[in-house]
């Protein structure tokens, strides 16, 4: 095998020229470097194509609000090339305009090309024609993805005076190495080096992969990176975290998963405190997998408890909290980039991260490992009172500017609001898709065919039909189906028998029912339904799914004549848009069944800006369209272990609609009801803000008083404050609780304590009352005098929105 040097060339530094209209970028041991210049970097992931371009710019500014420097976003090859040779770059799909829109205001961009992605996509990003390429393995040395040309082409590199400062080739590929035997570490190199010769001008990074060869840099995913990472394999590479999992993803079953704000901060603030230098949360702003995008068994809304959710609203306190951290670092980022790093303990679980120039410029990280107790540690001759599992950040190694545990930021609450109902009759037409029998279908084969290959995607829908004789009459038998999923939906002679499914855990599943027969000859029909296309592990190519068993009564039918229907008649003739609409005779509505049912009505637009979601609670399983555009699958009918279903809410852009005439249109494979469908308004609608004595004045102060040149705090005279901030274009319109004193509760739950100011009602009204922000300082003046010497200090208000 070659050298290092050989393959890759002597040296890490990516070597070009430096004008006003080009950055140079490289790194070393400490931190990534641009134009000369050590960068503490933090990132987040946003994806393109699950928000429409017009929901862009407002992400970005929120992202950038929140003290973010970059926007990291995958490259979703089976969008742009869906089939081989035809590329589709345009509406959410259009990643030039995407990185521009970031690049127009002023940030950074890591680009993550894949060519595999996973990130509960479907076929992890590979597109589904590479399932018929002869002999390939999806993740060897195969011809890569030319998404490089066009962004040099573009001139987006950093190198070109564009944003892209950092690549990532290949994805936590070391997970499923293991199963690729002695062809995964040439392909570990192979990819290096294909990344390498692509001459971006900008480093490169893996993900998950510890041995990453010559100057591509390993970085970590997870959610405690500051614990797990075992840190660069190089002295010359910085410790960079590429995935810092806000949240996680969510499966049709499952419950949502919640990370708190105070947990990713401890988690960031230890990887910073470890020589960490660049840290991307996963996700920033996850959004939708709409149409069929979403991976098996995912839901439709992705990460919607990430610092934006899945509408773009920012979620509290995690944003803010967020916010406050990244401030807090920025403030030490001098001793970080430039001082030498000294731990020192501070007790049995406690120690401080030191970083001090010899010029005298310090700043300290103060960690606090027990999860059970707040401690009182000594440093520097002076007491600091560390809550559990926390770290205090002191910029200038005297004082506390921030800590991870305690939140000053505010709480906020989203509610939906029912604009539009349907739940007349008169307001829905239905079409019911037609139940295919062996003679009228084209495709046959001996066996069962795998649904992956016969489908190849084009719908989640593949019919199994076969036939069969039987000597009794009205006769019962019992039906044997084996399936390796998702879903089956079974009829025999036009008449439904049973449905079973899997789960994300668990894919394979038996349909077991006894059948009702007619004498002579029987048709059976089999509706296999996939939820998603499998996005990870390792031969992804060989993966399977739909009917792989069949018995009736004592005899099997795996191997006899089979005839298939790829997808219904409906989505052929693409009935859910106003193109294919009259193709079929709509009728009146009737009561639900079990056949598979189309539903279409029209709604005009509700009013105002806030987000909009169709609220399908009443419905069970099936697709919906909104003119014409899919805004994902809904299954509502899988319920979590409490009997709540995991989604009911599915966003419609406002870029998706007109002012009137909105043609919406539902397939419906269960006996939902769309007469309970209702086209809800989403907002944020009350704020809520709690501080104690205990609690940090606002990072702004420290901020505001270290651009004048002073920075001892403690002089300043701030106090905890509480902080209100309505989203754009809504005011505080009620003051619903206020409280100084010692409120009980929280943010959540809160009542009044033995000690309450009177005026406490009168003074949040006059402060914030009509206004879209407002600030109440913890301080007993404001409120006509202490009300009761002595005892320990809060502030709680909870306000309304409108």
């Amino acid at each position: 095998m070659e050298s290092e040097s050989a393959v890759y060339g002597r040296g890490h530094r990516h070597e070009h020229h430096d004008d006003r209209d080009h950055r140079n970028v490289t790194y070393d041991g400490r931190s990534l470097i641009i134009n000369g210049h050590r960068k503490i970097l933090f990132s987040g992931s946003i994806h393109y194509p699950r928000s429409t371009p017009q929901m862009w710019p407002s992400l970005i500014a929120k992202a950038k609000e929140g003290g973010l420097d970059v926007i990291q976003t995958y490259v979703f090859w089976n969008l742009h090339e869906p089939q081989k040779g035809q590329y589709d770059f345009s509406g959410r799909n259009d990643i030039i305009r995407f990185i521009k829109e970031i690049q127009s205001q002023g940030l950074y961009v890591c680009l993550r090309i894949g060519p595999f992605i996973e990130s509960e996509w479907t076929y992890g990003g590979l597109p589904i024609w590479l399932h018929d390429v002869a002999g390939i393995v999806f993740r060897s040395d195969n011809k890569p993805y030319k998404i490089v040309n066009m962004m040099k082409s573009e001139k987006l590199y950093a190198s070109q005076g564009g944003p892209i400062i950092l690549s990532q080739i290949e994805n936590e590929y070391q997970t499923i190495e293991p199963a690729f035997h002695e062809k995964g570490p040439p392909y570990v190199l192979w990819a290096a080096k294909m990344a390498v010769d692509l001459h971006t001008g900008v480093p490169w990074v893996m993900c998950k992969q510890d041995d990453a060869p010559g100057p591509v840099i390993n970085a970590c995913n997870g959610m405690r990176c500051g614990e797990t990472f075992k840190g660069p394999n190089s002295p010359n590479k910085p410790s960079i975290w590429t995935e810092d999992w806000t949240s996680f993803y969510q499966v049709w079953g499952g419950k949502p998963y919640i990370r708190s704000a105070q947990d990713i901060a401890f988690h960031v603030a230890l990887f910073i405190a470890k020589n960490g230098s660049y840290v991307n949360y996963y996700m920033y702003h996850g959004g939708t997998n709409f149409g069929r995008t979403a991976a098996a068994f995912m839901i439709t809304g992705y990460y919607d408890q990430a610092p934006l959710d899945e509408y773009g609203l920012v979620r509290e306190p995690k944003w803010g909290h967020l916010k406050e951290l990244h401030a807090a670092i920025k403030l030490c980022s001098r001793p970080l980039l430039t001082g030498t790093q000294n731990v020192i303990p501070l007790g049995q679980l406690q120690e401080a991260y030191v970083f001090e120039e010899t010029s005298g410029v310090c700043a300290a990280f103060l960690v606090n490992n027990d999860e059970r107790k707040a401690v009182t540690v000594l440093f520097r001759n002076i007491s600091y009172e560390l809550p559990r599992k926390s770290i205090s950040i002191l910029p200038d190694c005297k004082t506390v500017a921030f800590n991870t545990e305690r939140v000053s930021t505010q709480y906020n609450k989203r509610s939906k609001t029912s604009n539009l109902k349907f739940d007349s009759d008169e307001k829905w037409e239905e079409y019911r898709e037609a139940i295919p029998n062996f003679d009228n279908t084209l495709l046959r084969a001996e066996g069962l065919l795998d649904q992956i290959s016969a489908a190849k995607d084009a719908s989640d829908y593949l019919w199994y039909t076969f036939r069969f004789h039987y000597n009794s009459s009205n006769a019962q038998a019992p039906l044997d189906v084996q399936s390796h999923g998702h879903i089956l939906h079974a009829f025999v002679n036009g008449e439904y028998t049973g449905s079973a499914h899997g789960s994300h855990d668990n894919v394979s599943f038996t349909l077991r029912n006894t059948v009702h027969l007619r004498q002579g000859t029987s048709d059976g029909a089999l509706l296999s339904v996939t939820v998603g296309l499998p996005d990870s592990g390792a031969f992804l190519e060989r993966k399977v799914a739909g009917v792989h068993r069949v018995r009736v009564q004592d005899k099997s039918f795996t191997n006899c004549s089979w005839g298939y229907q790829v997808g219904l008649i409906g989505e052929k003739l693409q009935i859910y848009s106003n193109l294919g609409l009259n193709k079929v005779l709509w009728s009146s509505i009737r009561s639900p069944t079990r056949q598979l049912t189309w539903y279409k009505t029209t709604f005009r637009a509700p009013a105002g800006n806030d987000p909009i979601a169709l609220n399908l609670q009443s419905m069970g399983k099936g697709e919906a369209w909104v003119n014409g555009q899919s805004i994902g699958r809904y299954w509502v009918s899988f319920k979590t272990s409490k009997g709540n279903p995991s989604q009911t809410q599915y966003h419609v852009p406002r870029a998706f609609l007109k002012p009137t005439g909105n043609l919406l249109v539902l397939l419906e494979e269960e006996n939902g009801n769309p007469l309970g469908i209702t086209v809800d308004t989403i907002a944020i609608t009350k704020v809520c803000g709690h501080v104690t004595n205990s609690h940090l004045p606002p990072l702004s102060s420290w901020l505001r008083h270290r651009q004048r040149g002073d920075t001892d705090i403690k002089k300043f005279g701030k106090k905890p404050t509480v902080q209100l901030s309505c989203p754009l274009g809504k005011k505080i319109s009620k003051i619903v609780f206020a409280s100084f004193g010692n409120p009980d509760g929280d943010c959540e739950r809160y009542a009044g304590g033995s000690c309450h100011s009177s005026h406490s009602q009168g003074v949040v009204e006059r402060a914030c009352i009509g206004k879209s922000r407002c600030s109440i300082p913890l301080l007993s003046r404001y409120f006509g005098g202490d009300p009761c010497p002595g005892i320990h200090k809060a502030l709680l208000v909870d306000a309304q929105c409108r």
